[in-house]
């Protein structure tokens, strides 16, 4: 993935620097698939990105097109904005709170601490800007912008489904103790993290690894989801980790029963599906006992 805020450019994925000649790239280039290429033992979501970021800067033409590019403007970096009237008119999943609000609020706050008292900020979202920042600022924006990417496709689920964004799970008010989403609907009730750490992740008995992953965001999850299932007197059918297509190889990964939850972690491209199919060894949920759940969410659930 590299038009994440956090995401490596295709030159630093190749290792090289922006003004290398293209005989030292292509040599950059082969030297990269040998040491990421599966046979050999590389990464193969690493492997999949050189070979990526050489389709972006491989040949003259597209590395000029690319290095145009860096530069502009990211339209879908800056705060949504109310969508034109949709040609389907079928009805969509119920939703409620505003998916990544409370990163975008926090990340444009601490982006103008971080440019300084009294300084002009005519776009906090400008690429320029979002790329020179801290990584801590880059991650928060990264976070929002995977939040409402997630919150885009379980909007097109239907009327059977029942979404809730940037839910309150703390114990001591911390609003970084929250649940990015809660989706309910027939083929179970599931925590959802949304999140792009920036590059390729791997996976250690039950947990996601890599080199920009901090903590264990399985584990937090889970906990998280057992403050909202004691407060609410509900039980969740699996929790569900959701991460940009280029950042795992294959559409649905499943980690097993993490504490004794079923937890899955799956492509952007992939969530519609899972979430209509269930994640493995989940509980599905119907009839009466579906409404019951829906009516005590509503009542326990707390936006941050």
């Amino acid at each position: 993935m590299f038009d994440s805020p956090v995401s490596a450019s295709a030159y630093e994925v190749l290792g090289v620097t922006a003004d290398v000649d293209d005989e030292e790239l292509r040599r950059a280039y082969r030297l990269r698939l040998r040491q990421t290429h599966p046979d050999t033992g590389g990464d193969a979501a690493v492997f999949v990105q050189v070979q990526r970021a050489w389709e972006l800067i491989g040949t003259p033409d597209a590395r000029a097109s690319y290095d145009r590019g860096r530069g502009a403007q990211a339209p879908e970096w800056s705060a949504p904005r109310a969508s034109a009237p949709r040609a389907d008119t079928r009805p969509r999943a119920r939703t409620h709170g505003q998916p990544g609000g409370w990163r975008r609020e926090r990340y444009l706050t601490l982006v103008r601490e971080w440019v300084g008292r009294g300084v002009d900020l005519p776009d906090p979202y400008d690429p320029q800007l979002v790329r020179s920042a801290p990584h801590e600022l880059r991650r928060m924006l990264a976070d929002a912008l995977a939040e409402e990417a997630t919150a885009r496709i379980v909007a097109d689920l239907g009327m059977g489904y029942t979404v809730w964004h940037d839910v309150d799970a703390s114990r001591d008010g911390d609003p970084e103790d929250k649940l990015d989403h809660i989706v309910l609907g027939p083929s179970g009730l599931y925590a959802v993290l949304s999140e792009d750490f920036g590059g390729p992740i791997g996976f250690r008995r039950g947990e996601i690894v890599g080199a920009h992953v901090a903590g264990a965001p399985v584990t937090e999850l889970v906990s998280r989801q057992r403050v909202i299932a004691r407060a609410a007197g509900v039980r969740f059918s699996g929790a569900i980790v959701v991460l940009p297509d280029g950042d795992v190889l294959g559409a649905v990964t499943d980690l097993g029963k993490v504490r004794g939850v079923p937890v899955a972690v799956v492509s952007q491209s992939g969530l519609s599906t899972l979430l209509r199919q269930g994640v493995t060894g989940a509980r599905d949920i119907g009839g009466t006992e579906l409404f019951d759940i829906r009516t005590r969410l509503q009542q326990r659930v707390r936006h941050v």
